[in-house]
């Protein structure tokens, strides 16, 4: 069973446990010689760990995507963990729990399909609801849409993320809806099913989290206009119009030229559609980003290069919520701060059999 999870991370902490190598780059240091830089990650997040001695015996012994047994110490920097590892050895599958490695959503995905199924159901213009029915039929698409993360990190980067952001997708739109009755309601939701299905095959998720290549050269809007070609082929009566409307909206649903939309909305549906998918997208990515930086007892998170700003945490500004039992003790001394006899003994204490390094 896995021993620390990197939600668990406190300062001055020393820990043993399994990860999976997210990503892995050697680099040279300022004074000379080469030190590793790595992504380490499980279900509950990521952690930048640093391997500054031993990198030449090291380094051949793993790869990207491979799980590792890692001894480290956990310190601040840039007010977030890192780990500095003393010690890893790669693992294989057989000698891991892979459900300790991989984010889920808190739903069933069983559950989640059902909820959709309804939401298709529900649609009253019979040539979308006909479209949408046919595409999640096919068993291929159903099951990679059970699965598929909504992005690679910024939002509902998980499995099942992308069918949960649907459904949020789904259940702001009616709501808003209340407030605009002379919209299309069928139109925003098929465009809420259909806006992001491209990801299926865009994302890579067997292991890390990652782009297809696939994905890299077409990127997700493309992907879904083939899928919806393919199933319009067989509906020769699915009007022209409506194929357009529906069209627009995947095509126009990031908003800005800048952020990958070929056009603009250019009516009310599809504006409305571009301002719930980037506030759904936008507070789920601050809620994650107040979880992970829970550890550091602040009230402001890290800087987040996608929403270009640090967030706060309001419950901890209003003095609603209390530090962990270990942050707290954490506090009382400065974080990130080893003397050279704690690092002594740390080594010392680190028994070789778990050792590559």
């Amino acid at each position: 069973m896995k021993e620390t999870y990197v939600s668990d991370l406190r300062p001055n902490q020393v820990i043993v446990s399994d990860f999976l190598v997210q990503s892995k780059e050697v680099r040279s240091k300022k004074a000379g010689g080469n030190y590793l830089s790595l992504a380490l990650a499980d279900k509950t997040g990521e952690v930048e760990a640093k391997v500054w001695d031993n990198v030449e015996s090291m380094e051949p012994t793993f790869a990207r995507d491979d799980f590792v047994k890692v001894k480290g110490a956990v310190q601040i920097f840039q007010n977030r963990p890192q780990l500095t590892i003393h010690k890893l050895k790669r693992l294989e599958d057989r000698e891991v729990d892979l459900a300790d490695f991989f984010p889920r959503s808190a739903r069933e995905p069983e559950e989640m399909w059902q909820e959709l199924e309804s939401v298709v159901a529900s649609i009253g213009n019979e040539h979308l609801r006909g479209l949408l029915g046919r595409i999640l039929s096919d068993p291929e698409i159903a099951s990679r849409f059970k699965l598929a993360p909504a992005a690679k990190s910024l939002h509902h980067a998980y499995l099942g993320g992308l069918l949960e952001h649907v459904l949020s997708l789904c259940r702001l739109a009616r709501l808003v809806l209340q407030n605009y009755p002379d919209l299309d309601p069928d139109l925003v939701l098929a465009g809420a099913v259909l806006h992001d299905l491209g990801k299926i095959h865009e994302l890579s998720y067997s292991r890390s989290f990652g782009y297809t290549s696939e994905g890299q050269l077409l990127g997700h809007m493309i992907i879904e206009l083939e899928i919806v070609h393919k199933a319009l082929a067989g509906m020769p009566d699915f009007p022209r119009p409506l194929q357009t409307l529906i069209e627009h909206i995947i095509i126009s649903h990031h908003g800005q030229y800048e952020f990958g939309s070929p056009k603009l909305p250019m009516f009310r549906e599809a504006l409305l559609f571009h301002y719930l998918d980037d506030l759904d997208s936008k507070l789920q990515n601050m809620g994650t980003l107040l979880k992970r930086d829970a550890v550091m007892g602040g009230e402001w998170t890290r800087y987040s290069p996608s929403l270009g700003r640090t967030i706060l945490d309001t419950q901890k500004f209003l003095g609603l919520s209390e530090p962990p039992a270990a942050e707290a003790e954490a506090a009382a001394e400065t974080p990130g701060t080893f003397t050279l006899g704690d690092l002594m003994k740390y080594k010392g204490e680190m028994p070789d059999d778990d050792s590559s390094g």
